[in-house]
């Protein structure tokens, strides 16, 4: 049988005609010049054999130079261990600064720079929310400071409310202090703009850069630098996504700070000149209060979506739908009726196409797209104002005859009118009704903000002891002889196999087995690499 299927196997390779290997002929003795080709072929050879010698010596110096440096390298740690980490605390102060800019704490600071620094203090509200927008830390720092400093209201996103409750919120809003219709420019005029439309010229950008009530602003501002016969600072405060930068976008008509739906863009302190009188300071948003409502903390809220928590997202997407009229929902997002806030979430990941693997609605990343959706200019609600004005206890009589003083209102109230007429406002049938929360409390002051510091403090210290346990493993590692470390790296096999025999090891004998394990890795590496590095110059590879 063997014999047969062999048989077979030559007679099929004799049909395919099986292709032999063409040997080299080489040079024929009859053929001219045979001597001139031999010696080509012969010169040939010989610069293959330099090239790669070259090629070997270039190698070998490289490896030499990275040894020079890790050397260097080393005896620099040795130094900085020796002096005390003088060098070691430095780079701790530079990472404590660029925590620091991202903190909760130092949001506060600066924004306590602007408040102090600015003679005229505009605070930006949703208009589809405005209440939920007051902060009353911040109004009563401004009232209570004394002197001449002034607190103006802006009502922004004006386009997104029905023009009757936009109304109704203006004359609520002017008995408190003095009120302006703000519609900011969401795209700016820049090279952007002018590529934009090159490439697309039939799309309609009224929408996007028209901008109402700057002209207002800007008068009202003039005014009281006529009365005070000084340049003024204004500074711009409010919650996260109110539209505070995009503000002094359309004030200045160049994007002059940047803007974004993620929450917190603002980090610090940014002056922006409008004239030679006026300068605008822009500040990072205020920080809402851990004690308020699931609401407040779902909507103004110093977080960024992406690094939330799953659960977090979900009570605040529940929060939101709790406070608004169920079959207006359904119909803005065109869904069938639903039980829970799961099953909201299941039936919009279905029409919109968030799946996972195996079809499964992705409830958790759609939970982040409504919140984002909410708080940025994508849905139209509305808010209803309080029925019987009753102003704060910080907010008296003489307080705020002190804040209309310098201000034409009557001005202010014919301009606000006129930006309401010639506004495009959606239909109170397409806006969502929206049950306020009330005002939302703010920590202005620095010592109040504890958690956010407590886990930066964490995080340095984790770092530390990482730094820590990389020098002490490079001194070991340096300190040790060639002898030594195959001393070691049989040791280490042995006791591996001794601990792969024993049947219940203890903690203690896991993690000295495991850190074993990890120096004998290090080790034949290293080892591996010196073998590598050692180059015989006598072998002919040609």
């Amino acid at each position: 049988q063997i014999r047969e299927h062999h048989r077979k196997v030559r007679k099929e390779a004799k049909k395919r005609g099986r292709k032999k290997p063409k040997k080299d002929p080489g040079v024929p003795s009859a053929a001219p010049f045979k001597e001139e080709l031999l010696r080509e072929a012969e010169q040939r050879k010989q610069r293959l054999e330099e090239l790669k010698q070259k090629q070997k010596l270039n190698r070998q110096k490289e490896h030499e130079k990275k040894r020079k440096l890790e050397a260097k390298k080393n005896a620099a740690k040795i130094k900085e261990k020796a002096e005390g980490k003088e060098s070691s605390g430095k780079s701790k102060a530079k990472t404590n600064k660029l925590l620091d800019k991202n903190s909760k704490k130092s949001f506060c600071r600066e924004l306590k720079k602007v408040i102090e620094a600015s003679d005229v203090v505009l605070e930006v509200l949703d208009a589809r929310d405005p209440m939920g927008c007051r902060c009353p830390q911040l109004e009563q720092a401004v009232t209570c400071s004394g002197g001449d400093k002034k607190l103006l209201l802006v009502l922004n996103k004006i386009d997104l409310v029905p023009k009757e409750n936009l109304e109704k919120w203006l004359n609520y809003l002017k008995k408190e202090f003095p009120t302006i219709a703000f519609k900011s420019a969401t795209l700016m005029k820049d090279r952007t703009m002018e590529q934009f439309t090159k490439r697309r010229a039939r799309v309609d950008l009224s929408r996007t850069t028209e901008c109402f009530g700057s002209k207002c602003l800007l008068k009202l501002l003039q005014d009281h630098v006529r009365t005070q016969n000084k340049a003024i600072q204004v500074g711009v405060v409010g919650f996260p996504n109110v539209g505070k930068s995009s503000i002094i976008n359309s004030l200045k008509g160049v994007r002059a700070c940047n803007v974004g739906l993620t929450r917190g863009v603002t980090k610090s302190m940014q002056i922006v000149h409008i004239d030679k009188q006026t300068k605008i300071l822009d500040s990072p948003s205020i920080i809402a209060d851990p004690s308020n409502n699931a609401l407040a903390l779902a909507l103004r809220t110093i977080l960024n979506t992406e690094e939330t928590a799953s659960a977090g997202v979900l009570e605040g997407v529940d929060a939101i739908l709790n406070h608004c009229s169920k079959q207006q929902v359904m119909m803005h997002y065109s869904i069938p009726d639903f039980r829970n806030t799961e099953e909201f979430l299941t039936l919009l990941a279905q029409k919109r196409g968030m799946l996972k693997k195996g079809g499964v609605p992705d409830i958790e990343n759609i939970a982040k797209v409504l919140l984002c959706d909410w708080t940025g200019a994508k849905i139209s609600y509305h808010s209803q104002p309080p029925e019987s004005h009753r102003p704060p206890s910080y907010l008296t009589e003489d307080i705020t005859a002190k804040m209309q003083e310098c201000f034409n209102l009557k001005n202010l109230e014919e301009e606000n009118k006129n930006a309401v007429q010639a506004l495009k406002c959606p239909s109170p049938a397409s806006s969502i009704t929206f049950q306020s929360a009330g005002m939302t409390n703010g920590t202005i002051q620095e010592n109040k903000v504890t958690e956010e510091v407590s886990e930066w403090e964490n995080l340095e210290t984790s770092m530390d002891r990482d730094e820590d346990e990389e020098e002490d493993f490079t001194e070991s590692d340096d300190d040790q002889d060639d002898v030594e470390e195959e001393k070691d790296i049989r040791e280490v096999t042995r006791k591996a196999k001794l601990g792969k025999r024993q049947t219940s090891p203890t903690n203690s004998e896991k993690q000295i087995a495991e850190s074993e394990h990890s120096n004998s890795l290090s080790l034949s590496l290293d080892k591996t690499a010196d073998e590598d590095d050692a180059y015989d110059f006598n072998t002919d590879y040609v």
